[in-house]
């Protein structure tokens, strides 16, 4: 019995060791798999450094940016303040969006700021102000831009402390490194405990570029003009189906399009820039550049438009023209037979464009545009490229990212570059750009295929 109690007492430690044993094992598979829980977190949540993703009506994206690897939130109680936005409608847009990063860059809010009715170059006195809410929707920008970016009102400023007013360098010695640096040192203590940056000097549409064309894309695809200004574009354009619809009846003996489908009969719409400020800049620019794929006269753009066989005519083509054009009843001749082109006045809807200033112009103008089965444009216009970039961004999200060939509605094209059989060049906007360079600036670089960096879209 001694002998087995003996057993027992000796293996009783070895027990105690196995268990012992056993726990540590637990405890390091427990950490391990911690671990592992953290590693798989940071995957989902922080891919790559220096990429954001964002979920947006079941779109992910994902691009290479100077922004935050991922925010959850946009600071409210800092802001950001920059000058008055001004010249055409998509400089402004650009202006606005770059004001937008360099806000996010800061992770502030950015004051709701001010753009321009008028337009005016170089007389900046005589810019006629409009707030932001007066153009485009404020709320809708922010629910869809939730976590990304964040517009604020004046209002919400509590004043407890003096702006910290930051000058943006301009010559040619300000590079864009030395641009980024300086916001890179506003959000250091010294600067970031200000309530307020308030940034001076020249329109953001000319400071130095630090995101990609996908950063830029979804800030767009935030920006939705007020009510007021797309039930009138809705008027131009029901007024463009009718007139398209009129003709095909006459055309067709059995084809007698019902009011309800009215709204389905196709139209184009050709961003024409032939006006003598811009032929004239264009030559100018074309020089400089040594191209010869900026400029396009009326009848090089009638001959090129015509070769263009993706819808039955007769058809509607709504011509987006200056003002100074519309008593040039030229720019209506010289079209293919089938193709009936028509302006503001012509078409009877001046009288819903005069009533506005040139910026709610220009805006109705983009909405007819942009909604077009055809658009037809100039690539070196940043009207032309930012329509182009949202209907790129409208085939990319229902799978399609080449038009080579493709005869199907949502179609764009480049007159000012000489495609396939003489026709325009199709166009599709590039999505791996490191810039908008070639968007703010224009480009002969056109292709019919979008690059998307990875999977931007799913």
């Amino acid at each position: 019995m001694r002998k087995d109690a003996s057993s027992m007492s000796m293996d009783f430690p070895n027990c105690r060791q196995l268990m012992h044993c056993n726990m540590n094992s637990m405890v390091w598979r427990l950490v391990l798999l911690a671990l592992i829980l953290f590693a798989l977190k940071t995957v989902i949540l922080h891919p790559f450094p220096g990429f954001w993703w964002i979920q947006q009506k079941g779109i992910y994206w994902t691009a290479a940016s100077a922004t935050p690897a991922f925010q959850s939130s946009v600071r409210k109680d800092k802001f950001l303040e920059v000058p008055q936005i001004a010249w055409g409608l998509n400089n402004q847009k650009i202006a606005f969006a770059r004001a937008c990063l360099t806000a996010r860059l800061l992770n502030r809010t950015l004051l709701m700021p001010s753009l321009s009715a008028s337009l005016f170059y170089k007389e900046v006195e005589l810019l006629e102000a409009v707030p932001f809410n007066k153009i485009f929707q404020f709320e809708r920008f922010n629910t869809m831009c939730n976590g990304f970016i964040q517009l604020g009102r004046y209002s919400d400023l509590l004043n407890q402390t003096k702006p910290f007013e930051l000058q943006k360098g301009s010559g040619r010695k300000w590079t864009k490194e030395k641009d980024l640096h300086q916001l890179e040192q506003c959000k250091e203590d010294s600067v970031d405990k200000f309530e307020l940056i308030r940034i001076v000097g020249k329109n953001p549409f000319l400071w130095h570029d630090h995101w990609p064309v996908t950063d830029y894309a979804k800030i767009f695809e935030c920006l939705s003009f007020v009510e007021e200004i797309e039930e009138e574009a809705v008027k131009v354009i029901s007024k463009i189906r009718e007139v398209g619809a009129k003709a095909r009846s006459e055309s067709f003996a059995h084809d007698h399009t019902s009011g309800s489908l009215i709204q389905s009969v196709p139209y184009i719409a050709v961003h024409m820039r032939v006006e003598k400020d811009w032929m004239i800049h264009c030559k100018k620019l074309e020089q400089r550049l040594n191209i010869n794929q900026i400029c396009s006269n009326k009848t090089e753009i009638t001959q090129r438009v015509a070769k263009i066989s993706v819808l039955q005519k007769p058809i509607v083509v709504y011509l987006a023209v200056a003002d100074s054009l519309l008593e040039d009843n030229s720019i209506l001749s010289g079209w293919q037979q089938g193709l009936l082109p028509f302006e503001k006045k012509k078409l009877g809807v001046w009288d819903i464009y005069k009533k506005y200033p040139y910026l709610v112009q220009s805006a109705i103008d983009y909405e007819v545009c942009l909604r077009a089965d055809v658009f037809i444009g100039n690539s070196y216009s940043t009207f032309s490229s930012l329509i182009v970039l949202e209907r790129t961004l409208k085939l990319i999200k229902i799978g399609v990212t080449r038009s080579c060939g493709r005869e199907a509605r949502l179609s764009s094209y480049a007159y000012n570059i000489v495609g396939k059989d003489g026709g325009p060049q199709s166009w599709m906007t590039d999505f791996s750009a490191s810039s908008l360079q070639s968007i703010s600036y224009g480009s002969n670089n056109v292709s019919c295929e979008s690059k998307v960096l990875q999977s931007n879209w799913k």
